[in-house]
């Protein structure tokens, strides 16, 4: 069955796929894609003295929909899941998408149109009028007013002013950002090598505050290392660091120590 199509403009190939499903009120989930590309090609051959700039996008539409006719006398392929795969997919959703910000356009332009009928002036009220402010009637406002209904009042706004506490936020305490920086801390742990010739890590770390400043003192304690002011000494798995200072010009361990005090 065919169907006569007036020559009209239409914004575009899907603009013309709209039209062609609403006149036959067909399903847009389920084009009957011969018949589409039989109508659409119809206006095609009707447009043939058109721009050809204009014609472009069209006749690229007609091959898609050839396309799309083809693919759907051949059998259907099976993508990952199993699933037969339809071609006429994208054109859907390609035609949905289009549907919806056409009329979305129309809603703008429903819009315009109203706010071009709305016409506004300045204020021309006097000043007078504007500043005048109603004197308050102190007898009528607390008219009626007695100390229970005040106690009420101020019971209801202390009920409120409970009500917005968070029962869980409420019980956070604040937080509040340390600055700690790495060469205060490595000026730190310089001074403390050069007055100690021989101490352990664990006494270095006793003498910090925090989580932050325990990560900075240690990161401190890597870079001496580096740069061979200090010397680190671990006998056993597990056992407590010993560092010693190279800034006293030191090199002894306080193994050594202890035995030369043993000797003594």
């Amino acid at each position: 069955m065919g169907l006569e199509v007036k020559l009209q403009v239409f914004e575009g190939p899907l603009d013309l796929l709209l039209h062609l499903i609403d006149k036959n009120k067909i399903d847009i989930y389920d084009i009957p894609i011969v018949e589409i590309t039989n109508q659409y090609m119809e206006y095609i051959h009707a447009m043939e003295r058109e721009d050809l700039n204009v014609m472009s996008e069209f006749l690229l539409m007609a091959a898609t929909l050839l396309d799309i006719k083809c693919r759907m006398l051949l059998p259907r392929e099976v993508n990952g899941e199993g699933e037969e795969e339809d071609p006429r997919q994208e054109l859907v959703e390609q035609l949905l998408q289009y549907k919806m910000y056409k009329y979305m356009s129309y809603e703008l332009r429903d819009r315009q149109v109203e706010g071009d009928r709305s016409l506004y002036r300045d204020p021309d009220i006097p000043e007078e009028v504007q500043d005048y402010v109603e004197p308050i009637d102190l007898d009528k406002l607390l008219d009626g007013l007695t100390l229970a209904r005040l106690n009420s009042i101020f019971r209801e706004m202390m009920r409120r002013q409970t009500d917005k506490i968070d029962p869980i936020r409420s019980r956070f305490g604040k937080i509040e950002k340390e600055e700690v920086s790495l060469p205060e801390k490595l000026g730190f742990v310089e001074e403390y090598a050069g007055a100690h010739p021989s101490f352990s890590f664990r006494q270095l770390m006793a003498r910090q505050r925090s989580r932050v400043q325990l990560v900075v003192t240690f990161l401190a304690v890597l870079e001496l290392m580096k740069t061979g002011k200090i010397k680190v000494l671990q006998e056993q798995p597990f056992d407590d660091i010993l560092i010693t200072s190279m800034i006293c010009g030191g090199e002894r361990t306080r193994k050594e120590e202890q035995r030369e005090e043993g000797e003594g």
